[in-house]
């Protein structure tokens, strides 16, 4: 193939590559490292900082070897090194699962730093091919604008391509590791016209890769996994623990999202049970409840044990998780009807009216700022019955209560009365009453609580607090939960690592 075709090919191919290698290197970190905004910060700025490198690094080498056959060497290599990220990476995340799990923050650092090191190769290689192209495609000064012009546009479709077929499409249907594999035959072949035939090897040993079994992603220690699966908003798994519980991870897996307990039992332990006491505050045995971030179902599940009168509407964003939930975790019964859209989008509706809504939605570790907002409450406020009551977990780590009470001060300006409990170590359930005088019985009424639920009613009704007006708000405009949170969990690390 002449020159004045392979070339743009090639560049169309590896500008493609650069956007299809970060966004499902982004997704191949989240299982371990999450997908927070801290991640796709460092992801998005490291590569505009390796492509910026490539681009420099580029313009000399094609000054010095204005070379098709050179060229066509680095573009091997950048192949082969982004088909290597899944195998080199995981004793680098073997080791930041245990740093985590040590509360080693400085190894957790040391860990992340180390992946994000790991993409320097391959997409500053992936810089240096337009500006390569640009050198071997100038025949004359008069035309070299319009030369560069035309291969940035080509490299530009390519990214756009790059940006929406690996996360709609490729990776839903192969996951991520032969997503990357895939990217990297593709573009070892657009280099092969540059090379000659004999350079075919590169891209058939490439896709060959693609018949490897691909095992399991991640593995818990001491744990059965169920069931993994990469949806198009996150790593979703199911495990078995030896005593027969059953957990919903959701990416890096820092907080387990659903449960089913072992023996089937409707008590969980967890902060679930504290929501099983919304209708002893609203709406009795026949309540009418929302559940906004619903994930496996535990709090429905636990419901339909318990108030077998209650309908729940669940509304989960993620519909791979909704399956989870009903295969492995016991989700599905009469009393839960499911919907599949975003929280507040769905809420904005005609919904309604609901005697108590349940606010779960991470994604971990982050409540969604959007449902964390006065403009989010009053729409909450405005769905509830004149008695109803609204519930949010907020999950933060010990000792770390900045994101709990500006949340709570946030109800507050909504409500006329909250009230809120550290229910646990990692969680707090902060409630907002439509009726002060439902907030003034809501200890007698948790005290009274009958069996099956009198264990978490009684403890929940030991904790609350009444939450005083004033204090600073979280709005649509401002809200800084991301930033507080990462310092929450950073001060959390260090407490723990070694010498602190």
């Amino acid at each position: 193939m002449p020159l004045r075709y392979s070339l743009p090919v090639l560049v169309f191919v590896a500008g493609a590559a650069t956007l299809a290698a970060e966004l499902t290197g982004a997704r191949l970190l989240a299982p371990w490292f999450g997908a927070s905004n801290l991640v796709w910060a460092n992801v998005i700025g490291l590569t505009l900082i390796y492509l910026s490198l490539g681009y420099w690094l580029g313009g000399k080498a094609a000054d010095r070897y204005p070379n098709p056959r050179v060229l066509g060497g680095v573009v091997i290599v950048a192949a082969v090194t982004v088909a290597a990220l899944p195998l080199a990476l995981t004793p680098v995340f073997s080791a930041a699962q245990s740093a985590f799990a040590d509360l080693s923050a400085g190894a957790f650092v040391a860990s992340f730093v180390g992946t994000m090191l790991m993409f320097l190769v391959p997409i500053t290689l992936l810089g240096t091919v337009s500006p390569w192209a640009i050198r071997l495609s100038v025949t004359s000064v008069e035309t070299a604008g319009s030369v560069a012009g035309r291969l940035y546009a080509i490299s530009t479709v390519g990214s756009i391509l790059g940006t929406f077929l690996p996360v709609l499409v490729l990776i839903p249907a192969l996951g991520t590791r032969r997503t990357l594999i895939l990217i990297a035959a593709v573009l070892a072949l657009a280099a092969v016209p540059l090379l000659g035939a004999r350079a075919l090897v590169a891209p058939a040993a490439l896709a060959a890769l693609l018949a490897l079994p691909v095992g399991a992603i991640k593995q818990e220690p001491g744990e059965r996994t169920l069931f993994e699966a990469e949806s198009p908003y996150q790593y979703v798994q199911v495990t078995e623990k030896p005593d027969g519980e059953r957990v919903l991870r959701l990416n890096e897996g820092w907080a387990l999202h659903s449960v089913l307990p072992a023996g089937g039992g409707a008590l969980t332990g967890g902060y679930w049970d504290a929501f099983l006491t919304l209708p002893l505050l609203a709406g009795g045995d026949d309540a009418r409840i929302a559940i906004l971030g619903n994930a496996g179902g535990t709090t429905a599940r636990s419901l339909r044990l318990t108030w077998p009168g209650v309908r729940v509407d669940g509304v989960e964003i993620d519909p791979v998780v909704t399956e989870a939930g009903n295969r492995y975790l016991d989700m599905a019964g009469p009393n839960l009807t499911t919907h599949e859209a975003d929280a507040r989008f769905w809420l904005a509706g005609e919904r309604g009216p609901f005697d108590a809504i349940v606010v779960d939605a991470y994604r971990q570790p982050y409540i969604p700022f959007h449902l964390s907002t006065v403009e989010f409450f009053e729409e909450v406020r405005d769905r509830l019955t004149p008695g109803g009551v609204v519930a949010i977990n907020v999950g933060t780590p010990p000792d770390e209560d900045e994101v709990v009470d500006r949340i709570a001060a946030t109800m507050r300006r909504v409500f006329p009365a909250v009230q809120a409990a550290r229910y646990g170590e990692f969680n707090s359930v902060v409630l907002g009453f439509r009726d002060p005088e439902v907030a003034r019985q809501a200890r007698a009424r948790l005290a009274g609580a009958p069996d099956p639920v009198a264990v978490p009613s009684r403890l929940l009704g030991s904790l609350l607090t009444p939450v005083a007006p004033g204090g600073e708000v979280f709005t649509d405009d401002h809200a800084p939960v991301e930033q507080m949170t990462d310092g929450a969990i950073l001060d959390y690390l260090n407490k723990g690592a070694p010498g602190a």
